[in-house]
């Protein structure tokens, strides 16, 4: 792990020699800024230490100084906090709303990134306890942290008022937007108002949603990642949004092919791209930047520019290389920021969180409440006390570990039974993307899906030309099963050439 989520720190951007130092400054402009808050816990010493790959008592020297300076707060056993006042500017208030003198409808949800139907086309050769899915964007839902979930739903239980037990905020509880703007602000480089905040039910929702608000505005055309998730790209058709595909290559996505498309928004994964695992690299997340702050063609007067949603898919999955802000830090005005708990702890949670630009909160607002009124109160609020208490960062560290085990097993399995095969994406994710130049990918997967292996093709996940490819989710299986599971693709493999 060379870096932290806490700050984004990345120790290669330190000066040489010069790691406390570096280490201080990013905390004290963390501080400064407002990514950290009053009472804000800091990680412990030891653990990020670890994380950065160096010695504890540099850590402990930055967190003295800034102790010394008055920033933060340290005692025995009691963890380091943040002292600092710093408040956020109040968010405007919302126009005036006449309520709705109606009931809300349930927004259907269908898959999103990794999440599709079964491609095999061929049923597993025996029961279901044979059947190994390698399905991508499945997490590992044995380490769901039981006993903790538990503690915060008890806590959440014992502070709750009587009044709370109503249909509550569309926006989502105030403790949980107050939680979720901390998070963002130190893990992701976000700095909003929990009045920017939506709770949602998924990411799934929040489409829903944007491609309500879209459709308001006169868009229905939008860009899409090429090769991208098969499950998001049905889920905008079935919201009357048509998906223009957009290439990506080792850098993500092409930008100046964007731009001869002619849409005004883009849905991207700029963290992790869905299936390739490329991150955004700096010159196209500044070139993208650019592209959105243009004033669309079909109505230069009415809109303030383009529109980039930013489906923030893995980002806490990282193992072999530093963190990276989301988009929405850059520019806020124009990016719409995505997430959710769903790879991160469970789907069955079902919460995530939208960020969008001033201009469509109110009316993304309002759609969230005729949707379904409001998201299920007792889970955004164990949610908020997994997060303030610190369970949420060590679960996280938890589970990486298994992950990056897990991922290790496939890569030994590959190389192994698939010498011949490419593996992308190997640095986070929960998943892999393996190229076998010479293959028919789609007739692969369906032999797999007879030997009792649920594969995905890159076929299914791409419109135009392209490699053939496997997309192989390795997060929800333990090793060996992982073994066996390549050594039967393989197997699939030979039978097919």
């Amino acid at each position: 792990m060379r870096g932290a989520d806490f700050l984004q720190l990345d120790p290669a951007q330190a000066g040489r020699g010069n790691l406390t130092a570096w280490l201080a400054e990013a905390v004290r402009d963390a501080v400064s800024d407002g990514r950290l808050a009053p009472g804000d816990r800091l990680p412990a010493t030891r653990v990020l230490a670890g994380q950065l790959g160096c010695s504890r008592g540099v850590v402990v020297d930055a967190y003295r100084r800034l102790t010394d300076e008055g920033l933060l707060s340290g005692r025995h056993g009691g963890g380091t906090t943040v002292r600092a006042a710093w408040a956020p500017a109040q968010a405007p208030p919302s126009a005036p709303r006449e309520r709705p003198d109606a009931g809300a409808r349930q927004a259907a949800a269908s898959g999103l990134a990794g999440v599709l139907p079964d491609l095999t086309a061929a049923p597993a050769r025996d029961a279901d306890a044979d059947l190994i899915d390698l399905s991508p964007g499945l997490p590992d839902l044995s380490a769901f942290p039981r006993a903790a979930w538990a503690r915060a739903e008890r806590s959440a239980l014992a502070g709750l008022a009587s009044s709370e037990l109503g249909y509550g905020d569309p926006r989502g509880l105030p403790a949980l937007r107050e939680a979720l703007a901390g998070w963002l602000a130190r893990t992701r480089g976000i700095r909003a108002h929990p009045d920017d905040i939506l709770v949602v039910n998924g990411v799934s929702q929040g489409l829903v949603l944007l491609a309500r608000a879209l459709g308001a505005q006169g868009i229905r055309r939008i860009g899409f990642e090429d090769p991208g998730s098969y499950g998001a790209r049905e889920h905008l058709r079935r919201w009357e949004l048509e998906p223009v595909p957009v290439p990506v290559d080792g850098a993500g996505l092409d930008v100046a092919a964007l731009g001869r498309t002619g849409v005004d928004a883009v849905l991207v994964t700029p963290a992790h791209q869905f299936p390739t695992g490329v991150v955004l690299a700096p010159d196209r997340r500044r070139e993208l930047v650019a592209w959105a702050g243009a004033a669309p063609r079909s109505d230069p007067g009415r809109r303030p520019g383009r529109l980039v949603i930013e489906d923030d898919y893995d980002a806490e999955h990282r193992y072999d290389r530093p963190p990276v802000p989301a988009l929405r830090a850059l520019a806020p005005d124009h990016v719409v920021h995505l997430g959710s708990v769903s790879k991160s702890l469970a789907p069955a949670i079902r919460l995530g969180w939208l960020l969008a630009p001033a201009a469509l909160q109110a009316e993304l607002v309002e759609a969230r409440y005729w949707t379904d009124l409001a998201s299920p109160a007792l889970p955004q609020l164990a949610l908020a006390h997994f997060i303030t208490t610190g369970g949420f960062e060590r679960h996280l560290r938890q589970v990486r570990r298994r992950h990056r085990a897990r991922r290790d097993a496939l890569l030994a399995a590959l190389a192994a039974h698939l010498p011949d095969g490419t593996a992308h994406g190997v640095a986070a994710g929960l998943h892999l993307l393996v190229t076998v130049p010479g293959t028919d990918d789609a007739a692969v997967a369906r032999r797999a899906g007879q030997a009792g292996v649920r594969v995905q093709p890159l076929s299914a996940h791409r419109l135009g030309d392209g490699p053939s490819g496997l997309v192989i989710g390795y997060a929800a299986n333990t090793p060996d099963r992982l073994h066996e599971a390549v050594r039967r693709i393989a197997q699939s493999i030979t039978s097919d050439r």
